[in-house]
């Protein structure tokens, strides 16, 4: 079997692929049509999914599996790989797998990309479905020993469980007395403070050598999704989005619900907002990489009296500036569909003082931090060459965000697929070559310089704009009741990568299907690659530099 590393082929990599193209390529594959707002589908059959997955990724260029949505219907099981392209996010195509009720099995997707082993694992543990020919088909999110699936339609949320733990045994048991090897089983958290939050890491050492690393989550899952679904469009759901990735990314992660549900529901944001929202979502950023730059450093160089309060003094900082804004220093709130909130803090000319402020000391900070980390030998012998995660290898497990592009892949959301006001402005996306936890480290300090330069041109544009002319929010109907089966995917680019939301409507006021792509969960299911064969310090400082949020990563 393959292992899906490497294509077949590469034909029509960097070339549109137009709709007939797909269906030629697809053929008499599609059982039916079933476009979603953002791309076209293809209804196929459970057992043909590799087949039509690696041509479509080999033979038409679609390398990104952005995201799977389960789902379980009154007469059917449902299964939906949302395919990008690394070269051009905005050609997309849906690949939609029904099985019946009563044999709930589809075709792995395993073979093909990667990042289709986490997603299956969970679309089986939330919604019940098996996936023939997965390597490891385990619960992933819950205990092994739960019973049955929440997301599915007959779960009984009533009836309460007496979940059973088993003792985690060695891995690869047999080769612990081996002649030439002396293999130890060891447990990195899920209480360890390198682990940034309750991740649980089992861990097989050879010696002082990696041998076997498998990242267990869930213990901070708290049915993001089904909460979600619970709730109405209009007034409801755009509180829990600030809880996903609850430490910085607040307003990020609500513009990934905000672009999705307005582009269900075809509503328009003015103009003015969407200025308002590209300069909030861009402090959000440098917040958001202020602390993975201070958490970094404590993990691999130890340093807590300097670095680590240095980075969460000017954090707090952009905290500030935000609680002006919002009235919330995590838990925002500020986003409506349509535009936010309310209009910016008076008076207008002390807000826009303390942000060119913290514009204007930022680049001693920034230089400050490079004498003090990325200067330091010792942090360069920790981190340049550990943690390598070549491009392919990235692309494959659905690497995104920082982690991606000091890989050396040029992928922003940002630039690529644009929202907001980004594409009215002078900025550049940053990639670094060496692919290492160096790189990832000089990405998120390079991007902190690129936010600055969006705010400054925000800011320019907010003072001189018509005080006529300050329109917030654009004229949304009290109950929004999208057309049933409506279904559309959109992300954004987060402070960790690309943030997607799948929303399926039933013609109610609430979602039939909400399903959230974690920017963290991809990221982390690399973390295998980046470690195996390295030391455990090396492992410490490459999840550091993952920079994961346990809160996104479990929802």
């Amino acid at each position: 079997m393959s292992t899906g590393l490497e294509p077949r082929r590469q034909v029509g990599v960097d070339v549109e692929t137009t709709e007939e193209e797909l269906e030629e390529l697809i053929g008499d594959r599609a059982l039916t049509r079933d476009d979603h707002k953002n791309a076209p589908g293809f209804v196929i059959r459970p057992d043909e999914v590799q087949d039509v997955l690696f041509d479509l990724r080999d033979e038409a260029g679609f390398d990104h599996l952005s995201c799977l949505t389960a789902q379980e219907y009154a007469d059917r099981y449902e299964s939906i790989y949302h395919l990008k392209k690394y070269a051009d996010p905005t050609q997309e195509v849906s690949i939609v797998v029904p099985t019946t009720s009563d044999e709930p099995t589809s075709q792995s997707a395993e073979p093909v990309f990667r990042t289709a082993d986490w997603h299956e694992r969970e679309a089986f543990d939330l919604v019940g479905i098996d996936y023939e020919g997965h390597p490891d088909p385990r619960r992933i999110l819950l205990p092994e020993t739960w019973q049955g699936h929440p997301l599915s339609l007959d779960y009984n949320q009533t009836k309460p469980q007496v979940v059973s733990l088993t003792e985690h045994a060695n891995p690869i048991q047999p080769d612990q007395k081996g002649a030439e090897s002396d293999t130890m089983f060891l447990n990195i958290g899920p209480h360890h403070p390198a682990t940034h939050g309750v991740l649980h890491i089992k861990t097989v050492l050879d010696g002082e050598t990696v041998a076997d690393v498998e990242p267990d989550v869930g213990y901070l899952h708290r049915c993001e999704e089904q909460m979600c679904q619970s709730g109405t469009y209009r007034h409801q759901i755009m509180p829990y989005p600030d809880r996903w990735d609850y430490v910085s990314a607040g307003l990020l992660n609500e513009w990934a619900y905000a672009r999705v549900a307005e582009d269900l529901a075809d509503l328009e944001v003015p103009e003015y907002a969407q200025v308002i929202r590209t300069m909030g979502a861009e402090l959000c950023r440098i917040a958001s990489h202020m602390l993975a730059l201070a958490t970094f450093a404590l993990d691999v160089y130890g340093d807590f009296t300097a670095i680590f309060q240095y980075g969460m003094r000017d954090r707090e900082i952009v905290q500030d500036i935000l609680e002006d804004l919002t009235g919330q220093r995590l838990m925002f709130n500020y986003f409506r569909l349509g535009g936010v909130a309310w209009d910016l803090p008076e008076p207008r000319e002390e807000f826009f003082e303390k942000i060119r402020d913290l514009l204007d000391e930022l680049p001693a900070k920034v230089a400050e931090y490079d004498d003090l980390l990325t200067g330091n030998e010792i942090f360069q012998v920790r981190c340049v060459d550990t943690g390598i995660l070549e491009p392919e290898v990235a692309k494959q497990y659905g690497c995104t965000g920082p982690v991606a592009r000091g890989s050396g892949i040029d992928y922003d959301l940002r630039r690529d697929d644009p929202y907001g006001y980004y594409e009215n402005l002078e900025w550049d996306v940053v990639t670094e070559d060496g692919c290492d936890n160096y790189s990832r480290v000089l990405v998120r300090m390079q991007e902190v310089e690129q936010s600055a330069k969006i705010i400054e041109q925000c800011v320019d544009l907010l003072e001189d704009w018509p005080e006529d002319d300050r329109e917030i929010q654009s004229n949304v109907p009290r109950t929004l009741k999208p057309e049933a089966d409506t279904e559309t995917y959109r992300a954004v680019e987060g402070a960790k990568g690309e943030l997607g939301i799948y929303i399926r409507a039933d013609g109610t006021d609430k979602p039939g299907r909400f399903k959230i792509r974690s920017p963290c969960f991809h990221n982390l299911s690399a973390l295998p690659e980046m470690s195996e064969g390295e030391y455990i310090p090396d492992l410490i400082a490459s999840l550091g530099s993952l920079d994961i949020v346990l809160g996104e990563v479990d929802r």
